[in-house]
């Protein structure tokens, strides 16, 4: 007994070093290999269970052997339950009386077993169970079927290996070779304890090969073991793109700009277009708003209103022809695209005096009317030109023509009109309206016209 209780203290210590995981459906087999201690009693729970308890407590008619002598087999079920074989010899010298002769003792149990832990949640390395079986024991050559509950615990040292105490209450009914009214024995066992699982899973994923369906691959236990190489939750073996994340709809391929496209059908994966255009969207070339699909004219900008042309301007008057009255001539918008003509007073030119530049009060009465019309018409711009007679030379002619253009757009500025709005021209007798042989020919000769210029 001294021994034992040493080797139950190491095993103790031994215990809380170690690690943490009971029987379960990783570990499916355990076995149990110790010695087993019988406690015989003359009492029995249904009649005397203060003796029962006495019995239990007394550790001075124990028997044992110094040797292996008991051996279990557990095979975990579901849920916490296990069923457990366990055998076991002992070698009896004492009874409840006293020392008797050696008497051989053989026991077989079956037992349901049940983890607390699975009740109260696991408590790492103590893994306590109550279990209730049935067995035989024969005591030489005398034998009883046995009704047994069972209290014990494990102290795992790792996930694999631990030590197993177990306590059993045996209702057994003998002849009289250990005396008359026998009612019980109580079974004390301690052993190293070792749990296993015989079943392969050839790839460590998890998934034990029977239930793998792709067994030499790792997998995911979602897939029975097969894997999802991309995450996506589309088992590889039936992704079509298995290395890329996708949705079901494209069996695991990706649609990048969720245009309802599959990326390798997609013409265009990171935008978003329609089918109609290989997933691209429709480009606008000429920027004007309008799809090029949609564009009568896609490069060149235009509204809506004409299918995305620019309207047309044949005269290039800048005033489109729908809205020009004379879209064939050219004409300033302040009068609506049409040509402006001089009214028909302002078409006689201003005349000059022989070798002069200088207005005549008449010139200047004529010059302010040109200033109301070019009020009226304020994009008009005017050609001054400046004529001359044949009298003089020809360069001094040249010069008097130019210095009499400069004479009427210096008047006309004078009143208010923007200088730029006029054109110098000085041709000198290069241009004349009438004969030069006569004075009347030549008195026309000497004169500045002026021309609008659309």
């Amino acid at each position: 007994m001294k021994n034992l209780k040493g080797i139950f203290c190491l095993f103790l210590t031994l215990a809380s070093l170690g690690s943490l995981k009971a029987q379960d459906a990783d570990n499916l087999w355990a076995i149990s290999i110790g010695t087993n201690l019988v406690d015989f009693s003359d009492s029995a729970v249904s009649k005397d269970l203060g003796g029962v308890l006495s019995d239990f407590a007394n550790y001075g008619d124990l028997n044992s052997v110094p040797a292996i002598s008991r051996i279990s087999v557990s095979r975990y079920l579901d849920k916490g339950f296990a069923l457990e074989l366990a055998g076991s010899l002992n070698n009896i010298t004492k009874d409840m009386k006293g020392s008797i002769s050696d008497v051989s003792f053989f026991a077989v149990n079956l037992a349901a077993r049940y983890d607390l832990n699975h009740l109260f949640g696991e408590t790492g390395w103590f893994d306590p169970h109550v279990q209730l079986g049935v067995g035989n024991t024969w005591v030489d050559e005398e034998s009883s079927f046995t009704v047994a509950p069972a209290f014990g615990f494990n102290l795992w040292f790792n996930d694999q290996v631990g030590l197993n105490l177990n306590s059993s209450y045996q209702s057994i009914r003998l002849g009289n070779i250990l005396g008359e009214g026998l009612g019980s024995y109580f079974q004390h066992s301690i052993g190293l304890v070792t749990q296993f699982d015989v079943r392969k899973d050839a790839d460590g994923d998890g998934v034990y090969d029977k239930q793998d369906a792709c067994p030499n691959t790792p997998g995911l236990v979602a897939f029975n073991g097969c894997p999802d190489a991309d995450a996506d939750g589309i088992v590889d073996a039936d992704d079509v793109c298995p290395n890329k994340a996708g949705l079901p709809e494209f069996n695991g391929c990706p649609d990048t700009d969720v245009d309802g496209i599959v990326d390798g059908k997609d013409a265009c994966p990171s935008t978003a277009g329609p089918k109609e255009n290989k997933g691209c969207p429709w480009p606008d070339t000429d920027k004007d708003g309008i799809l090029d699909k949609d564009d009568a004219c896609p490069n060149q900008s235009g509204p809506k209103l004409n299918n995305g042309c620019p309207w047309p301007d044949t005269d290039a008057d800048g005033i489109i022809d729908r809205d020009d009255p004379c879209p064939k001539e050219s004409g300033p918008a302040s009068n609506n695209g049409c040509p402006v003509v001089l009214p028909e007073e302002l078409q006689t030119p201003a005349s000059f005096q022989l070798g002069q530049s200088s207005l005549t009060p008449a010139t200047k009465a004529y010059l302010n009317k040109v200033v109301l019309f070019m009020s009226e018409f304020t994009d008009v711009r005017l050609a001054v030109q400046g004529h001359t007679c044949t009298i003089g030379s020809e360069s001094e002619n040249e010069e008097l023509a130019v210095s009499r253009a400069a004479a009427v757009k210096d008047y006309l500025v004078s009143k208010g009109m923007d200088a730029g709005r006029f054109d110098l021209e000085g041709f000198g007798f290069a241009k004349p309206v009438a004969t030069n042989d006569t004075a009347a020919g030549r008195a026309k000769n000497r004169r500045v016209e002026l021309k609008v210029k659309n």
